[in-house]
């Protein structure tokens, strides 16, 4: 049997509320004064709504002492955004106690973020979710995450998916898709994605992508695009331009570039280039160039050159993009720093070393693979990894083997070829392999992925790729 806190009545007389227009403040004034719990929990509502804090808390404190479980989880409430957080953790105790949902899982919140008490939190939040929380559910599974219990973590996921909440149902397309369950995760993105998720149908459309098929990708994508995604926007721009599209890959271009996304802002500026728009052309390189694009702040500098006769404007962003190391904007730099006679700065331009640069896409099925390891590794913010670098990994290894056959050992093949350690030329593969087919090894840390990057850059320089 509960036992409820003993609640004395107050000394001074609380005010009945304003009466309403039919009497019911006067009646449940009344009738809370003779006892009914129910009434004094009404009346204590009543109290809430007309903003009288004081009143509320003391008649949901009598309807509490009498048994209302309402009114505990009330005054749970109550004191949690105006009182003491022990009286909070009492009062919702007292309500999760008799079975209250809500309760249940407000408690197991403040014990978790506030006390810093997960053995307790996770006993509440099963509690809640045993009693049907789709909230608690899902913060069961995170802990279970968190806790690397991921089988249980897919079990509470899926209970708060099949109960409607559809971040659930994303994050288990991605625990299906690190674990190499390709068709669990398009099960899980597909279900989301039917509800109106955006990022599920974006991550469906990605994962459609990686199998070879830009025809389904292209519908989840657009999908996302209602709901103003902007990676389905840029991708939706790449499949138009791969179809020659360009007025059509500018628009979606332009919708993704909006939002501050910089490697889309440069693509706009190179679609109305294509275009013969130089003026749009500007805008966009200009914005890219402002936010540290040395590729933007190249293509800038000539246009404002060529277009606009602006040597001033062309020398600052060709020099912007230079002092980042970008080889071309360098040479530009000297040739035109040498035809307004400064002769020794430019010579020192042109020394400028040619650093291995990764200047061509990868397949659009790689770089696909290269997102969704990216968004699968920071789902709960654990890696933080890059999907150009991921994309030039995945882009060397193809360019380096795509003319070899079978049955040669591209490993031992390339190691012979180039020189490189073949243990160093085994972690290339083995990276490449992980973001392929995932679940066969965890995702690269960045340390990995700075390693393997080195070494796919050394690769192509020694082949004479880069």
């Amino acid at each position: 049997m509960t036992m409820w806190p003993e609640v004395s009545a107050r000394t001074a007389q609380v005010p009945p509320p304003r009466p309403a227009a039919d009497g019911e403040g006067d009646d449940l004034h009344a009738a809370a004064q003779a006892g009914d719990a129910r009434a004094a929990h009404l009346l204590g509502r009543l109290y809430a709504q007309r903003g009288d804090r004081s009143a509320a808390r003391h008649w949901w404190e009598r309807a509490a002492g009498a048994g209302n479980v309402d009114s505990a989880f009330n005054l749970g409430k109550w004191h949690e955004k105006h009182g003491s957080l022990d009286e909070a953790l009492r009062w919702y105790e007292l309500a999760a106690g008799t079975g209250d949902a809500e309760a249940a899982a407000n408690l197991a919140t403040l014990l978790l973020e506030q006390k810093g008490d997960a053995p307790a939190a996770f006993h509440w939040y099963e509690t809640a979710a045993t009693a049907g929380s789709r909230r608690a559910s899902r913060r069961l599974a995170l802990l279970c995450e968190d806790a690397g219990e991921l089988t249980r973590a897919r079990d509470w996921h899926r209970r708060a998916a099949l109960d409607g909440d559809l971040t659930s149902a994303h994050d288990l397309g991605f625990l299906g898709y690190s674990g190499g369950e390709e068709g669990d995760a398009r099960h899980w993105w597909e279900f989301a994605a039917r509800g109106g998720h955006a990022e599920a149908a974006y991550h469906l459309g990605l994962l459609l992508h990686a199998l070879r098929d830009p025809e389904g990708a292209e519908v989840l994508y657009r999908l996302a695009s209602r709901h103003d995604h902007p990676g389905a926007a840029s991708q939706l721009g790449n499949l138009a331009l791969a179809r020659r599209d360009l007025r059509t890959a500018r628009a979606w271009f332009e919708r993704a570039a909006g939002t501050g996304r910089v490697d889309d802002q440069r693509m706009a500026g190179f679609v109305c280039v294509e275009l013969d728009d130089a003026r749009a052309a500007s805008h966009w390189f200009g914005r890219a160039a402002a936010s540290g694009d040395a590729e933007a702040a190249y293509n800038f500098g000539l246009l404002l050159i060529a277009e606009h006769a602006d040597m001033s404007g062309g020398e600052h962003w060709l020099r912007q993009a230079a002092a980042q190391g970008h080889y071309r904007a360098a040479l530009e730099l000297a040739t035109l720093l040498t035809a307004t006679d400064r002769a020794m700065e430019a010579e020192r331009w042109s020394a400028l070393p040619k650093t291995p640069g990764w200047d061509r896409p990868a397949e659009p099925e790689l770089a696909a693979r290269a997102e969704l390891a990216v968004a699968a590794a920071g789902r709960r913010g654990e890696t933080t990894l890059d999907v150009a670098e991921l994309s030039e990994i995945l882009g060397t290894w193809d360019m380096v083997t795509r003319r070899l056959r079978d049955p040669i050992d591209p490993i031992t093949w390339l190691a012979d070829k180039s020189g490189l350690h073949i243990g160093a030329v085994e972690h290339l593969a083995a990276v490449r392999a992980t973001l392929l087919r995932p679940g066969t090894a965890p995702w690269p840390t960045p340390t990995e992925v700075e390693r393997v990057l080195e070494t796919a850059r050394d690769l192509r320089k020694r082949l004479g790729l880069s």
